[in-house]
């Protein structure tokens, strides 16, 4: 799928060469001016959530006022087949990542022929060699956001992302922990540094309940950050109080055959159910009582709104965004990180507090709908675009 995806992608010349449609001529003339153009840079378009947020982006613009592109500098799948087919333009550039200033070459060459009001990058790599390319050509307004709570570990990177920063418009961070985390790492002054949280599609994740059994759902790539041999450990002490207890993990990754290790280490196979990647999520969390997650950093979880907004308590560790989603004793409940006892506690809690449910999924599902849903955030973004705009008339 990934060959022919990269194959049937339009070129670049042709992109940008290609006459707008009748329909979106009729709309630019009826509006009397031409839409402002974004180009979203990313690493790639493949699985993961800053890709979805992406497709969210595609879905949820403006047409009125935009018309985005988006541009992959190493590659593609069905994000990328997801953003085509809700209308906007893919652009897959030639990987140049062993050879950097190529890359900057490319993007320089790119930005050049399409002329963008906006340049919108995302995450570190792009956020350097966009920011310079765009600053090089004159862009009027420049972003970038940073999806997790790092920006790098060695001073190299964090050089860059602080050159790269002082060059930006603005730093979006995805919650108040990522935004205070920025400011330290980066010493960007305040002012340069804003929080956008992350939203969902609320129609996809429809308000369904919490399901009557005493079954954890844990849905995320399975990745040593996840934490998962953590949350296994935690259910098999826990199960010793609350037998009933089962757990199923949803995801793929690379730590995979390590927690199948540790599953049957613990003696956990019959509880624990590995179902690896699958696409009816919406479906396996209504089978499920409650969501859990042992993760040990995190900037706000797509998978925990998920949860949410399908009505699923949360138990989830306090890192990173968590609490910015989990009201402790509201939506969930909250537990220190890399602490097997406490997860196991939090664990026995929530099966014998199985009477809240209802309550608890009622209210997280109220709490997504006023602060989490995918709108609410591609209409923050936009309001920043245009504040960001505006002011570069000013100084004009």
């Amino acid at each position: 799928m990934m060959t022919q995806l990269v194959t049937t992608l339009p070129t670049i010349e042709p992109a940008l060469n290609e006459q707008p449609s009748s329909d979106a001529q009729s709309t630019a003339s009826a509006r009397g001016k031409q839409r402002r153009r974004v180009c979203h840079v990313s690493l790639g378009l493949c699985t993961g959530g800053m890709e979805r947020l992406l497709v969210e982006f595609a879905r949820c613009y403006d047409q009125d006022l935009y018309e985005l592109h988006f541009v992959a500098l190493h590659n593609v799948g069905q994000p990328a087949e997801d953003i085509r087919a809700a209308g906007c333009t893919v652009h897959l550039l030639p990987d140049r990542r062993g050879r950097p200033w190529a890359q900057w070459r490319e993007l320089v060459r790119f930005f050049k022929k399409l002329k963008p009001d906006v340049v919108h990058t995302h995450n570190a790599y792009p956020h350097f060699y966009g920011t310079l390319a765009a600053r090089w050509c004159r862009v009027p307004v420049v972003i970038n956001t940073r999806h997790g709570r790092r920006i790098g570990t060695t001073w190299k990177a964090r050089t860059w992302f602080w050159l790269a920063g002082l060059m930006a418009d603005r730093v979006v961070a995805v919650s108040d922990d990522s935004a205070n985390l920025c400011q330290v790492d980066s010493s960007l002054p305040r002012s340069r540094i804003a929080r956008i949280w992350n939203g969902i599609d609320l129609s996809r994740f429809t308000f369904r309940g919490p399901a009557t059994a005493p079954v954890a759902i844990s849905v995320a790539r399975l990745s040593p950050e996840k934490d998962f041999p953590t949350l296994v450990r935690a259910v098999a002490l826990a199960a010793e109080v609350v037998p009933e207890l089962k757990l199923m993990i949803v995801g793929d990754g690379p730590e995979r055959s390590r927690i199948e290790q540790v599953i049957a280490e613990s003696g956990q196979s019959a509880r624990i159910e590995l179902l690896g990647e699958r696409q009816d999520i919406p479906d396996l969390l209504a089978t499920a009582g409650f969501f859990a997650t042992a993760t040990l950093t995190e900037g706000i979880s797509l998978t925990l709104l998920e949860a949410m907004a399908c009505g699923l308590p949360v138990l989830a560790t306090h890192v990173g965004g968590n609490p910015e989603i989990v009201e402790e004793g509201v939506t969930g409940y909250l537990v220190p990180s890399a602490d097997v006892d406490a997860l196991a506690a939090g664990l026995i809690r929530m099966v014998q507090s199985s009477a809240r449910w209802s309550e608890l999924g009622l209210r997280g599902r109220q709490r997504v709908e006023r602060f989490f849903s995918n709108t609410q955030m591609v209409s923050d973004y936009e309001r920043l675009y245009e504040e960001l705009l505006a002011k570069h008339v000013v100084r004009l």
